[in-house]
């Protein structure tokens, strides 16, 4: 078998792999890599190439810059002043939201302002009683379309643009993205501001005035020795008219009972699986049922008694593990008392569920989850933001004006590695952020996929696989129309995005692009700009990018959810952002 066919094997692989899930996309792309060099289609110096690009060393300080100014209380103090008006309409909230996380996003990383905003965005909807599914898809739309207006906004532009580089490419500018992205943003704001309503789904019927909107989660009780309800029936134990919760399973001797009769006699050791919402939890913790929660959630010494929504974030170290093989407990101080999937019915016990990018988790706290949980990029917390006063303002204020310069002198060709590892530097001096600090936001899974991405994008020009992906692709760089081949290079690379992660996405069709630009006249400005409008403009799926699947499980969506409201919008992207680079570019 010759390299090429070994070369469409592997990217079909990762493909497969990157859509099931089976195995983290960093394990897919590190096994990727293996392959290269096991058979000999890279050299390792070849493939280690990637792990000393400039762009990616940009993408990881801009993340650890942002981290230091979203953890400072500054942003959160913005979001309350928005949250603080009275008498705003759910237009009139929408429309302030998407343009502060919009605007916010072309310069800060957007996964931390959409963690940040989510609680802000519950608080209002409890506090109108409105659905957070008429907000969540919106909050995340926004963040996704304010970071196509600059080169960093996003981690996706800093991917291509690193790829080019190591093609040979000259550098884009930061502000070659701002013309379409700014356009975009505001097409993309009306757009949601008119239709979202409509398209987005109301789950008011199950509003809940003392708390979240009825998410149905899984939890997990048993009878110990000395329970009440031992040799009583389900129905004479009382268990058929708890409050805002039913009993769904029993395990008994590690088989299913499903489902539980009324009749049924409980024994000692039971495991009883509910499924409620939040406010069950004191019911079943009710003395008088003679119900125990689990052993993780039994804590000694413990001075209080609350309970915390998480989001598990895509690069979570829990993705893919058990409950009990993640070692929550030990590791984070807190018990997890029950799992939400989205309106899938989970079965068995809690420890043996395993844990799914976007999954819920009803976590009762112990003295130190707070702060073993507060600088951990593998959750994001549903709750409102603790404003701390203990930083002085004035420090993060420093770093987002030095952020800002740094993104100015970048215009007038200082390096942006040189401002941003100085800026870094300051942040630390200050005490803004620790070595310890900086360490749990980097999110090494990014960088080993980066790296590996530009690798395989290597592999695929050396053995000339990309050139005929590029025949198979039926596209003439001497003789289609320039428009006609931006628009099937986004719609390809957006769909691509869509099912298997804008990085990956980028990551294979960078190299097509280069053998177009190579072949042909056409300015390579405007097909690499479609290449990263195409891969961050993800409306389409909630598993295409990170803040689509942060918002999924809190707003109980479905896929079809995103691809009715997201599909006009993906159009309208790509007819629109293709037109005005073709028109910018001389292209028509």
């Amino acid at each position: 078998m010759d390299q090429v066919h070994i070369i469409y094997i592997l990217i079909a692989t990762l493909i497969v792999l990157l859509y099931t899930e089976w195995i983290r996309p960093s394990v897919s792309f590190l096994l990727v890599g293996v392959a290269l060099i096991a058979f000999d289609i890279l050299e390792t110096k070849e493939l280690l190439q990637g792990f000393a690009n400039e762009q990616l060393a940009v993408i990881i300080m801009l993340l650890i810059i942002s981290h230091m100014i979203s953890q400072s209380g500054m942003m959160a103090l913005l979001f309350n002043k928005l949250n603080s008006k009275k008498d705003l309409s759910q237009r009139g909230f929408l429309a302030r939201m998407m343009s502060i996380v919009g605007l916010s996003s072309s310069v800060f990383n957007n996964t931390p302002l959409v963690a940040l905003f989510m609680p802000y965005v519950h608080e209002w909807s409890n506090k109108n009683k409105i659905s957070p599914s008429k907000l969540l898809i919106p909050l995340s739309y926004a963040s996704i379309l304010g970071g196509c207006i600059t080169l960093v906004g996003t981690s996706t532009n800093l991917i291509v643009n690193g790829i080019a580089v190591d093609y040979g490419l000259p550098s884009l500018g930061i502000f070659d993205f701002s013309i379409v992205g700014g356009v975009m943003l505001i097409v993309g704001i009306l757009y949601l501001l008119l239709f979202s309503n409509r398209f987005l789904p109301d789950h008011r019927d199950q509003f809940n005035s003392e708390d979240e909107y009825g998410r149905e989660y899984f939890m997990e009780t048993h009878i110990k020795e000395g329970s009440s309800l031992i040799g009583k029936s389900v129905e004479d134990g009382g268990l058929r008219n708890l409050k805002g919760v039913y009993l769904v399973e029993i395990i008994r001797e590690d088989k299913a009972i499903s489902p539980v009769s009324p009749k049924e006699v409980l024994q000692e050791e039971d495991v009883l699986i509910f499924a409620g919402d939040i406010t069950a939890i004191p019911e079943l913790k009710n003395q008088n049922l003679g119900l125990s929660l689990p052993k993780a959630c039994d804590f000694d010494h413990k001075k209080r008694d609350e309970i915390t929504e998480l989001v598990v974030a895509h690069n979570s170290s829990m993705v893919n593990k058990t409950v009990k093989e993640s070692d929550f407990r030990g590791r984070y101080d807190g018990g997890i008392l029950a799992v939400h999937r989205n309106g899938e019915r989970l079965t068995g016990k809690i420890g043996d569920i395993e844990i799914k990018p976007g999954d819920l988790l009803l976590v009762l706290e112990g003295n130190d989850f707070r702060s073993r949980i507060k600088n951990n990029p593998g959750f994001y917390v549903l709750r409102q933001p603790e404003i701390e006063n203990e930083m002085p303002i004035w420090k993060p204020l420093l770093i987002l004006f030095g952020l800002f310069t740094c993104i100015i002198l970048n215009f007038f060709d200082v390096s942006l590695f040189k401002s941003l590892a100085i800026l870094m530097g300051l942040g630390v001096v200050l005490n803004i952020s620790s070595p310890n600090q900086i360490r749990n936001s980097v999110d090494f899974n990014l960088f080993l996929v980066i790296a590996i991405g530009l690798g395989l994008g290597r592999a695929m020009m050396k053995t000339g696989a990309s050139e005929d992906i590029v025949d198979l692709m039926g596209l003439d760089a001497t003789n289609d129309h320039p428009l006609y081949i931006l628009l099937v290079l986004f719609i390809i690379t957006n769909i691509l995005a869509s099912f298997i992660t804008s990085k990956a996405a980028v990551a294979i069709m960078l190299p097509l692009a280069f053998d177009l630009i190579v072949s042909s006249d056409i300015n390579h400005i405007p097909i690499i700009l479609t290449i990263a409008f195409g891969g961050a403009a993800n409306f389409l799926t909630p598993i295409g990018y990170q803040t689509n699947l942060m918002v999924y499980g809190p707003g109980r969506y479905s896929f079809n959810d995103f691809f009715k409201i997201g599909l006009p919008l993906t159009l309208i992207y790509g007819a629109v952002s293709c037109v005005l680079l073709a028109l910018i570019y001389d292209l028509m």
